[in-house]
């Protein structure tokens, strides 16, 4: 597959009750997680999402603080992919961005993500 068809995101993961998996890196046990409703899991993203687009906070500075995904340590970076590599939902949303555009709330059968389109 040829590099033109991939693209490259960072995301930051909020986990909640009704993850798929509902451990991350910062909650092993999934304490945090398992008493966190998706609902207090979209306004807590949503409230990240403000600091970033009006610039009070840098989105790899965020990602590695509050993201539930191992990318974390990475701030955020997934690096590049491809079609069929990502949950559907995710997958699309990060293809309808363009390069420098962080996403609405995203919601996987991981949890719910913001994401940022680095190419």
């Amino acid at each position: 597959m040829s590099n033109s068809n991939q693209v490259r995101a960072s995301h930051i993961l909020i986990k909640h009750q009704g993850s798929r998996r509902k451990a991350s890196w910062k909650d092993p046990e999934g304490r945090i997680i398992m008493n966190t409703t998706k609902d207090s899991a979209v306004s807590q993203l949503k409230a990240l999402r403000e600091e970033i687009v009006i610039g009070k906070a840098k989105f790899d500075d965020i990602a590695s603080r509050y993201s539930d995904c191992s990318s974390a340590k990475r701030g955020g970076d997934l690096g590049p992919f491809g079609r069929g590599q990502m949950q559907k939902p995710f997958e699309e949303a990060t293809y309808a961005l363009k390069v420098g555009e962080i996403s609405d709330i995203v919601d996987t059968d991981s949890g719910v993500h913001i994401i940022l389109r680095t190419g």
